[in-house]
């Protein structure tokens, strides 16, 4: 019995495309031509395209199935280097479904940043692509904060801000810096790594300032800019204030005894 190539690639569940890049690769030995210049596959050549084909959907990549077919000495080290970059791509497809069930259950835009599903439908444009930066910078715990902060934003006072014009006048800027600044405190009360962050780093200082700096820039107006410069002296006054307050204040001993 001999097989054309259409033939072949039929049993095989295949494309003739595909055995004929199996020829290119070297995986698939051609064979010989009937009198009329078409090939005629035997058995063998049926046997092999299977057993590349199990090797391939097993997820081996191509340049290792000559190594792995069979039983070859190589052959465990690289199943397990296969069945390692599954178990990753599980775990990515497990997240995606995640975060689309998110997006989906909450509204949030489908570009929302990664972990921030439940919030993104609260971020403006800016906010969300800052917050898209900052998961690039920061490390896991520093993230879940800041979702956190977002959660418990004054939206009243957020939304001002995201539509303050660039040349809003000076009483404007002034009262948005004075209601922005008591939540800015309180998150830094909260969050005390916001005042050096260095230990949630997921880069360096260095890139991290420099790539904040450019952000912030070219995202938010100058006006804009301005309220949350004023915002964040206001809550460091406070925050300092009150720790002052604190460690002022007398001590509870439990009174005398007598």
């Amino acid at each position: 019995m001999a097989w054309s190539t259409r033939e072949l690639a039929d049993l095989a569940g295949t494309t003739v495309n595909t055995v004929r890049h199996y020829h290119r690769l070297g995986l698939l030995e051609e064979p010989e031509r009937r009198y009329n210049g078409y090939k005629q596959y035997e058995v063998r050549h049926l046997v092999r395209l299977l057993r590349i084909r199990r090797l391939a959907d097993l997820g081996v990549p191509l340049g290792q199935i000559g190594a792995v077919a069979g039983a070859g000495d190589g052959a465990p080290q690289a199943l397990q280097a296969v069945d390692a970059e599954l178990a990753a791509s599980i775990e990515r497809l497990q997240q995606a479904r995640a975060d689309i069930a998110a997006i989906l259950r909450d509204g949030a835009p489908a570009d929302s940043p990664s972990g921030f599903e439940s919030v993104g439908s609260r971020l403006s444009e800016a906010d969300s692509s800052i917050v898209h930066i900052y998961t690039r910078l920061y490390d896991e715990q520093a993230l879940a904060d800041l979702r956190a902060m977002v959660e418990t934003d004054d939206d009243a006072v957020k939304d001002e801000v995201d539509a303050l014009a660039p040349d809003a006048d000076e009483e404007t800027r002034e009262s948005l810096a004075e209601r922005l600044a008591p939540s800015l405190a309180q998150n830094i009360l909260d969050y005390p790594w916001l005042s050096d962050p260095a230990s949630h780093l997921s880069k360096s200082e260095r890139v991290t300032q420099s790539t904040f700096v450019e952000a912030v820039t070219e995202l938010y107006n100058p006006a804009q800019l301005d309220v949350f410069a004023r915002a964040g002296i206001r809550a460091n006054e406070q925050v300092s204030a009150l720790r002052a307050a604190q460690a002022a204040a007398p001590q509870d001993g439990g009174g005398d005894r007598a």
